[in-house]
């Protein structure tokens, strides 16, 4: 419940501090023309990041493998999107640190407990062929 609060009333407040401050010093139109084109670049790089990925989707799922750490790339993605479209330097900073690939990859290894340095277990099985699993085993009668 204190998330929320803070997110619903503390980051708008954050956001309208930094537009006071900035518009202080360089004025009201230049402030909200800076936070359009703040919005607009960061619409065209999600774009580009987004293709990116779509396409190492089509290619982890052409050689049978998972692509897992492209899908959750692509989440945050859409989270970056999201973020950087709300009008402000706060969210707009947090959405253009979204865009880094490798702040990306920390995110998901740190969040999902996923190795991002190494392929995944399923895409080393895709590699070598079927998984066997050795062991014994006995059958008891009831």
């Amino acid at each position: 419940m204190f998330l929320f609060l803070l997110l619903f009333v503390g980051v708008p407040l954050i956001e309208l501090y930094f537009l006071i401050q900035v518009g202080s010093q360089i004025g009201a139109l230049s402030t909200i023309g800076l936070s359009v084109f703040t919005a607009l670049l960061g619409g065209a790089l999600v774009r580009l990041q987004g293709f990116s990925v779509l396409m190492r989707v089509r290619n982890a799922l052409e050689q049978n493998q998972v692509p897992t750490l492209e899908l959750l790339s692509g989440a945050l993605l859409l989270v970056a999107g999201l973020v950087l479209l709300l009008p402000g330097f706060f969210t707009d900073a947090l959405g253009f640190l979204l865009l880094v690939p490798k702040l990306r990859r920390f995110l998901i290894a740190r969040f999902f407990y996923i190795s991002a340095d190494e392929p995944s277990p399923d895409r080393d099985s895709a590699r070598t062929g079927p998984q066997v699993i050795e062991g014994e085993f006995r059958r008891e009668r009831d």
